[in-house]
């Protein structure tokens, strides 16, 4: 059904990760290409220069190890992604560049700070080019 998928990883919620992939895996054509990505969100300058040389460099490794760590246990053959950047403007970026035919995106229960700024999923809904699935 879908050629190319884009399955937004959030590491700190990593245990919707496996059920996206699955989701991934039942909705892709065969060979569909998965991409899994994280965004590493922008440290303001004042926190960069406290931190110490290659900080940023082992965060993106380990999230890298981490996207690859999930595919091969969910049985998936994904490409891992890392970006820096606001996520839903990295979530579509990569979308468009791939020229993706879905994303698939969790949800959770929204906070009171999601009223107010709208999560990174609602912001994938509302721009993205392609189709978004959002799984709970």
């Amino acid at each position: 059904m879908y050629k190319t998928i884009i399955v937004p990883i959030d590491l700190t919620h990593a245990e919707q990760g496996k059920p996206m992939l699955e989701v991934a895996k039942s909705l892709g054509d065969k060979g569909a290409k998965v991409v899994l990505i994280n965004v590493v969100e922008d440290v303001p300058a004042r926190v960069t220069a406290e931190l110490p040389a290659g900080a940023h460099e082992k965060i993106i490794e380990h999230a890298k190890t981490e996207l690859k760590a999930m595919a091969a246990g969910a049985g998936a053959d994904a490409e891992a992604v890392v970006r820096d950047g606001h996520p839903p403007t990295a979530i579509i970026g990569l979308a468009e560049e791939l020229e993706a035919d879905l994303i698939i995106v969790a949800s959770h229960r929204p906070g009171w700070q999601d009223y107010l700024l709208g999560s990174t999923a609602a912001r994938v809904v509302r721009h993205a080019q392609c189709s978004v699935l959002v799984v709970r």
